[in-house]
């Protein structure tokens, strides 16, 4: 009983370790500096659009 609730308590210990850790390397990393700008990108005009294909084909 007490050897099964220390492995769990050591495994929810590295658990936690392990996501703080991935957390201060996407803060680090930059993951979390700009969290407005990503969902207003899909308003911006594109610079350069595509010209629309004209079809050879004349009916």
């Amino acid at each position: 009983m007490d050897r099964s609730l220390i492995l769990l308590l050591m495994l929810s210990f590295a658990l936690g370790l392990a996501c703080w850790l991935l957390f201060i390397w996407g803060v680090k990393k930059g993951e979390f500096d700009d969290m407005e700008r990503p969902k207003y990108r899909m308003l911006d005009d594109d610079a350069t659009a595509p010209a629309p294909e004209k079809s050879s084909d004349s009916h």
